[in-house]
């Protein structure tokens, strides 16, 4: 005889997703555990800062660059590629404008020994 153990998770699979919405506007409905639900995100967010924090301090000690690092050097690269565009645009411009003011030449004329 096999038994068949009922886990909680299969439970909830098994419900189905609308009864599984319903399940958590009633869970979320009780103000106590709206509250501990609350305070749970509250203490993993925090959690979550002073393990970033003390990521960013053992980066540190090992000399490795760390995210807040990576996105300080992204912005400056991404302001130096912008100054670099707006650099090509006036060379550009700088180059037709001395295109357009250098006199035309006449190409020389054939001389007599050259077309004999």
């Amino acid at each position: 005889m096999a038994r068949r153990e009922a886990t909680l998770l299969s439970w909830i699979v098994e419900m189905g997703e609308a009864r599984l919405l319903q399940f958590a506007e009633e869970l979320l409905g009780n103000p106590k555990m709206a509250e501990a639900f609350s305070s749970a995100l509250q203490r993993a967010a925090k959690t979550k800062g002073q393990v970033d924090r003390n990521m960013q301090m053992v980066l540190g000690l090992l000399n490795l660059p760390s995210k807040a690092d990576y996105n300080r050097l992204l912005s400056k690269i991404e302001a130096l590629q912008g100054s670099l565009v707006n650099l090509n645009i006036k060379v550009d411009r700088l180059l037709a404008e001395r295109e357009r003011a250098k006199p035309r030449r006449r190409p020389p004329a054939k001389s007599d020994a050259a077309s004999s």
